[in-house]
């Protein structure tokens, strides 16, 4: 074949691309392409997973560039620009990575389609996950895992594909193909963005990569839940761009002492992968029903949103992701039980605010983790909650990360930060009381669920 257009999606790098190495090895010339498709577009309702973005495409130019062939930007319908380009180019097939949402399912088959008229084939890889979505199975089912252990005790025995390389040349095509220029953040979001937002891109990726692999890993399984402390891997966004593969993460952690904690969140990723892969709905639909009928209070959902609950470190970890678009994995867990079985509204309404503001927004992941917690999901335990009083004592003891993001506590020193209703009103200042009691508040999920309370 002689030219082959290579769709970028969610696979922004050079090195270990499953679907770019497929087009430099089976055509002369190659023509990388991403589109800036307006029904994506429209989820970056918070400034910095745009920006975070950009970034990445930029430097993903650079690096093709360097390799003879730059990367062309459209701005439009992801299959109408790439069919275009694909006749431009006289190319002969596209090259895509798979990926399992309900937006990626229906953007593949659709792009199938429109190439199959012109006489076009579309090739697909893998590259999103570690293992492919569909490749294991419960014997007899047919269906995906939906239990994480049994999965785990699969997955991490799996034989994987080798790492690929980052291709040593791309011939560009002939003929010359135009390009838009990449856009300014300001013309995708109104807002600027967070100051302290890590650069995106490979080179920044692949960096980050190889500190935590030196200087971090080994920690990890003590001191991953302390929010005050950076022994986590700072990835997240990384991977959910496809910056860094997912499949060199994981073998360069199983060459690490302590590797197996980290390895085991990233089947994590895999498992809710795979069960959106089989049914994309359940990003909108619980995937064990518990007959929950949600309450709704558009003002404790705003309070939620801003930080406002009267628990510090729900409070706190709320502010972060406002001002970050970043949240520590744990402090999600305690937010969202809170909004799910504290104040009893519909998790979707949660995964919907997280989904906007979260530099690493990713469909699968977000509602999969929304879901754990609301107990409509994988969680064998669909009814535990988290009580925020004790989860604070655990991962913040000295109360350093509550100060850092609730100025009105900056004055508090000590865990005493965690109950400022228990202060005098001139000490927590404008600090609001908290809007629920936690016996009360699990005291109304037991009986919403027809649990015995007690």
């Amino acid at each position: 074949m002689k030219t082959a257009l290579v769709l970028f999606t969610r696979d922004l790098r050079v090195h270990d691309n499953p679907a770019l190495a497929a087009a430099a090895r089976e055509s002369e010339t190659v023509v990388p392409l991403f589109v800036l498709d307006p029904e994506i577009l429209a989820t970056f309702g918070a400034p910095n997973r745009a920006a975070f973005l950009l970034d990445s495409l930029a430097d993903l130019d650079r690096s093709l560039t360097g390799l003879g062939a730059r990367l062309v930007i459209r701005r439009g319908d992801v299959v109408e620009e790439t069919t275009r380009i694909a006749a431009e180019s006289e190319a002969g097939a596209v090259h895509l990575a798979e990926d399992v949402s309900a937006y990626a399912q229906r953007r593949e088959g659709r792009l199938r389609s429109a190439l199959a008229e012109s006489r076009r084939e579309l090739r697909t890889a893998a590259g999103v996950t570690v293992v492919p979505p569909g490749a294991l199975a419960p014997v007899g089912t047919g269906g995906p895992y939906r239990v994480f252990t049994p999965y785990w005790n699969r997955w991490k025995l799996a034989a994987l594909r080798s790492v690929l390389g980052a291709p040593e040349r791309l011939a560009p095509a002939a003929g010359a193909v135009e390009s838009d220029q990449l856009p300014l953040l300001g013309d995708l979001v109104p807002a600027p963005a967070s100051p302290s937002l890590p650069r995106g891109g490979e080179r920044e990726g692949r960096a980050r990569l190889a500190r935590w692999l030196d200087d971090g890993i080994a920690a990890y399984r003590t001191s991953a839940e302390d929010l005050t402390s950076s022994t986590t891997s700072g990835l997240s966004p990384y991977l959910h761009f496809g910056c860094v593969s997912a499949l060199e993460v994981v073998e360069g952690a199983r060459e690490r002492p302590g590797g197996e904690a980290f390895i085991r969140q990233m089947c994590w990723r895999d498992f809710h992968h795979q069960l959106h892969a089989a049914d994309p709905s359940i990003s909108g639909r619980d995937l064990r029903p518990r007959g929950d009928r949600w309450r709704d209070d558009p003002e404790a959902l705003e309070r939620w949103q801003e930080g406002l609950t009267g628990y510090p470190i729900v409070d706190a970890a709320m502010r972060q992701l406002r001002s970050e678009g970043v949240m520590h994995n744990r402090a999600r867990l305690v937010t969202a039980s809170f909004l799910a079985k504290h104040l009893y509204l519909d998790w979707r309404q949660g995964a919907a605010h997280f989904a906007r503001q979260l530099v690493d927004g990713d469909v699968a992941n977000n509602t999969g983790n929304w879901q754990w917690v609301a107990g409509t999901g994988a969680d064998t335990r669909p009814n535990r909650v988290f009580n925020p009083l004790r989860q604070a004592r655990r991962l913040d003891p000295n109360g350093e990360y509550v100060r850092r993001w609730i100025p009105e506590l900056a004055g508090i020193d000590g865990p005493a930060v965690h109950e400022p209703w228990h202060l005098p009103h001139a000490t927590r200042g404008a600090y609001p009381l908290p809007i629920v009691d936690h016996d009360e508040a699990v005291s109304r999920f037991r009986a919403a669920r027809g649990l015995e309370i007690g």
